[in-house]
């Protein structure tokens, strides 16, 4: 990134900075392998199924509505949604976390963390540039994807550009995406989880938030055993949670702007400007319980997802092992590049199918 990215001319480029960085973001490589990228299920099990770039895209269609709502700028939180899960392994969670888990068992502190992974691709791993690496993008949108969840100081940003403070909020449309991407992979999941038949609405109807919905929806005339009703209880879900998102951040928004001239940025350990009320928070609390116990935890994406950390522990291990399986670009960074970083960035910006392609590739050589 270059310091003078943050101002902005228009005999050089007739878009504003945000429209500018979200083109830069929907053209690179690592947007589009966000198709083949796990969200719950495994994306070669159905094309119905959410994946990392259509959940992406949930995202920012949620975070552009509330930004709307709340004056905030759109685009800006467009591109900080867009960005957010770019450096998300296969599998999920589940390969995140066992690519973290490979790391610090071979003698490596700072591990795996997708959020910082997201960054790294923005600033180092895209190369669009003859003179730098990264995809050139604004202070902000840097600042969102990188302090995407709170809180923001972790082990593996010390020693980071000291321009992002970790001792201080994000833009509020980063705080905006953060809330937009609970409600979507909320009630996605749940869409998903429903069409498969891994979650039933019987399981749903012991929620109090859940049954408030089901109520919204038998009252536009649509009963719980005809076709559409999921399709309603999805949409209700969602419009319960950013109704309430808006209506309980208007006052936060509007605070935060009369303090703005006093402060660059709001402290950290002051409360949020934006969120739910108290009582949606706690309802959603408790539905994220209660999908966890009977959707995430369901024996059949339990072993998908164990079959997804066997591969990214045989690549890993593979890889560690012989270098020249490595493609010639990650050979050649080997020399200016710690070797298990080289290996983590290739692995974790595979697609779910190019992984399991070449995990079964590499079993075959060794039978």
């Amino acid at each position: 990134m270059r310091p003078d990215e943050r101002f902005f001319d228009f005999a050089e480029d007739f878009r504003d900075p945000y429209s500018r960085d979200r083109d830069r973001v929907i053209h690179c490589s690592s947007f589009r392998r966000l198709e083949y990228k796990t969200q719950v299920f495994l994306n070669h099990e159905g094309d119905y199924f959410r994946t990392r770039l259509t959940h992406s895209l949930e995202v920012s269609q949620i975070a552009r509505t509330l930004a709307r709502m709340l004056s905030l700028n759109e685009t800006l939180a467009e591109v900080v949604a867009l960005s957010h899960d770019l450096g998300h392994t296969p599998f999920g969670h589940v390969g995140g976390d066992e690519l973290d888990r490979l790391l610090k068992a071979d003698g490596h502190p700072l591990g795996f963390e997708h959020n910082f992974q997201s960054f790294r691709v923005l600033t180092k791993l895209e190369k669009r540039y003859k003179e730098f690496e990264g995809l050139n993008l604004t202070f902000a949108t840097l600042e969102g994807v990188l302090k995407h969840s709170y809180p923001y100081k972790k082990p593996f940003l010390e020693g980071l550009d000291r321009r992002f403070d970790l001792e201080k909020h994000p833009s509020l449309e980063a705080m905006v995406v953060d809330h937009a991407d609970e409600i979507a992979y909320t009630s996605h999941d749940i869409d998903d989880g429903i069409k498969v038949g891994l979650i039933r609405f019987e399981d749903l109807f012991e929620d109090p938030l859940c049954l408030r919905v089901d109520a919204m929806v038998q009252q536009e005339g649509v009963s719980r055993d005809e076709h559409l009703y999921r399709h309603r209880f999805v949409a209700g879900l969602i419009k319960l949670l950013v109704e309430d998102f808006i209506a309980h951040s208007a006052e936060g928004v509007a605070h935060y702007r009369r303090e703005q001239p006093r402060t660059a940025s709001l402290d950290a350990g002051l409360p949020l400007p934006v969120g739910f009320s108290k009582t949606m928070a706690t309802e959603l609390k408790k539905l994220k319980k209660l999908l966890f116990a009977k959707l995430y935890r369901h024996e059949k994406i339990v072993r998908k997802m164990y079959a997804g950390k066997q591969c990214i522990r045989g690549l890993y291990r593979a890889f560690m092992e012989e270098e020249d399986l490595l493609p010639p670009r990650q050979k050649a960074l080997l020399s200016s590049r710690a070797k298990h970083r080289v290996v983590a960035d290739y692995i974790a910006s595979m697609t779910d199918r190019y992984a399991l392609k070449m995990h079964h590739e590499l079993n075959g050589f060794s039978n």
